[in-house]
């Protein structure tokens, strides 16, 4: 497949590159300082340095390609607006192209609690996470009304560790609430995973070590 992965330079964002170059993909890194990473040179890679709210910078990297991976990151105090405007930049392009597959990262606060409500409404959501966590929902209800096959992983602490290949995945819910972390190996694993298998098309998943 020929993949656009916006967030390449990050860490979950070089592990999807080089697992997704190791299973035969062709990659197109997205990123505002794409050149400055020390990616290795690979016939199957292209580097695309751009930014993610400009229109033609996006639509130009996800132009002719099958799927997105989005892992974007920023501050999380909420004043970093790249994860939900940036994914609607995105969103855009993709039905601009007609590409309709996407598998987009995200935050556990916005998997569904018992009561209905979601994680980062509950009075014991540890408060530091709140401001991202209302970026990770406006990010998820954007892909959720948009026309795309997308997959919302709702992503508990990252370790910068990698693959492993054991770790648990539930759609809509956290598979447990206990120390709940997730590698970064694994992370961008199951991400390209379920790009070829779509199990969970239009769908929240939780996932955890």
């Amino acid at each position: 497949m020929i993949l656009t992965i916006f967030g390449a330079t990050g860490t979950t964002g070089r592990e999807l590159v080089q697992q997704a170059l190791i299973t035969g993909h062709t990659v197109k890194a997205f990123g505002r300082n794409v050149f400055a990473t020390d990616f290795l040179k690979h016939d199957n890679l292209q580097l695309l340095q751009g930014a993610l709210f400009d229109p033609k910078d996006v639509k130009q990297a996800i132009k002719n390609s099958d799927a997105v991976l989005s892992v974007i990151g920023g501050a999380i105090d909420g004043t970093d607006k790249s994860r939900s405007l940036g994914i609607k930049n995105i969103i855009a392009q993709m039905e601009a192209t007609s590409v309709k597959r996407i598998v987009a990262l995200g935050g556990m606060g916005v998997l569904p609690a018992e009561d209905g409500c979601l994680l980062m409404d509950a009075e014991d959501y540890p408060q530091e996470y709140l401001p991202v966590g209302i970026e990770h929902r406006r990010a998820y209800e954007l892909l959720r009304a948009s026309s795309l096959d997308w997959t919302f992983i709702a992503a508990p602490d990252l370790v910068e560790a990698p693959a492993t290949g054991s770790f648990s995945t539930t759609s809509e819910s956290m598979p447990s609430r206990e120390n709940p972390h997730i590698n970064t190996g694994d992370l961008a694993l199951f991400m390209l995973n379920e790009l070829t298998k779509n199990h969970f098309i239009r769908q929240r998943v939780g996932i955890t070590n």
